[in-house]
């Protein structure tokens, strides 16, 4: 859609996950900006986030990590968003719209994703958890609550942070568009699905899984 200062042919090195959400967001916002990107997915189940040599690249061993262009290793999904933004359209100049697009980064992070991504966890990925539990009936309370204050965003805009998609609309769109996996009915959100849509059909996009266009 966009290409950057960081697309020179060069891939940028991306340790994720295959199911990683948050890893999912960065391959989106490279997608989108045409960012050349060498992925290499870790197994939870084999141990590879709890290896010493991912711990020397990932103190917290989460993912993603990406290996910037200036050779540091850099972690947290909104940082590489952030990171990778600069000089593209899904990052504005101008201090009070970076400010607001940083607002939602913020909300993504403190009022949607735990509450999204906790009970896809543990209901389809790990399969310990019943859709009806009622700790997965109180993630989704607070998580539905997140939801309709970006309903009403979405109602007014196109998008959620400018009138063009920005890296806020990226860090948003993943465990959204994943939420049925914890038990959430999405079609209550008309705005909400409509922007999913556009998300989608926006050039660049990638499916969660590769090769898998169901996935998308």
């Amino acid at each position: 859609m966009n290409n950057t200062p960081h697309n020179s042919g060069q891939p940028l090195e991306l340790i994720d996950t295959i199911l990683s959400g948050n890893g999912w967001k960065v391959r989106l916002l490279a997608g989108y900006c045409d960012i050349p990107l060498q992925r290499r997915s870790l197994s939870i189940l084999d141990g590879d986030l709890e290896a010493e040599s991912f711990a020397a690249i990932s103190p917290l061993r989460q993912v993603p990590v990406l290996k910037t262009r200036e050779g540091a290793w850099l972690a947290e999904s909104s940082a590489i968003l952030w990171y990778l933004g600069e000089g593209t359209s899904f990052l504005p100049n101008e201090a009070s719209e970076r400010a607001r697009v940083l607002q939602w980064l913020m909300f993504e992070q403190t009022k949607l994703m735990w509450n999204l991504a906790q009970p896809r966890l543990r209901i389809t990925l790990r399969q310990t958890m019943d859709r009806n539990d009622p700790r997965a009936q109180r993630w989704r309370e607070r998580g539905y609550q997140a939801l309709d204050v970006l309903e009403t965003q979405l109602s007014q805009h196109a998008f959620v942070a400018q009138a063009q998609p920005t890296i806020a609309d990226v860090a948003l769109y993943p465990y959204i568009r994943m939420a049925d996996q914890g038990g959430y009915e999405l079609t209550r959100f008309a705005h909400i699905s409509k922007w999913l849509a556009r998300m989608r059909a926006l050039p660049g996009h990638v499916p969660l899984l590769e090769n898998d266009p169901a996935s998308a």
